[in-house]
């Protein structure tokens, strides 16, 4: 047997505010975006050259789900996105003014900063070595 997660939830606000953040911030590309009712739509995004891994965003429905947003862990890191130029990505995402949390550092398994989401979930961003 051969199994893989594919995608993982995302709580967000707002749809479209996520969607111009991860695209526009991140260069993350939207793979789909499917309305399925009046209030619920099937949103995927994914990091540039990503092929089997998926984000999707969901957007809060009710009060409980309202206060995950931007802390689905409770304060730790939550994703992590692997890069092959750590310097490209940390400078574009400086200049898309994404806010990072933990200033890169270079650790015996590569280089890595934290930055944090539009609602305040932190990433790791990883240059593996």
């Amino acid at each position: 047997m051969k199994q893989r997660i594919s995608q993982i939830s995302l709580v967000v606000a707002d749809y479209d505010e996520a969607i111009a953040f991860y695209t526009q911030k991140l260069s993350f590309t939207l793979v789909e975006d499917t309305v399925l009712s009046e209030t619920k739509r099937w949103v995927r995004i994914a990091p540039p050259g990503s092929t089997d891994f998926c984000l999707l965003l969901a957007q809060a429905a009710n009060e409980e789900q309202k206060r995950r947003v931007g802390n689905q862990t409770g304060g730790r890191v939550f994703l992590f996105l692997y890069t092959d130029d750590f310097w490209r990505d940390y400078n574009t995402m400086i200049a898309n003014n994404v806010t990072f949390v933990r200033q890169p550092s270079v650790e015996e398994y590569g280089t890595v900063a934290v930055f944090e989401d539009l609602y305040g979930n932190l990433w790791d961003m990883i240059e593996p070595k």
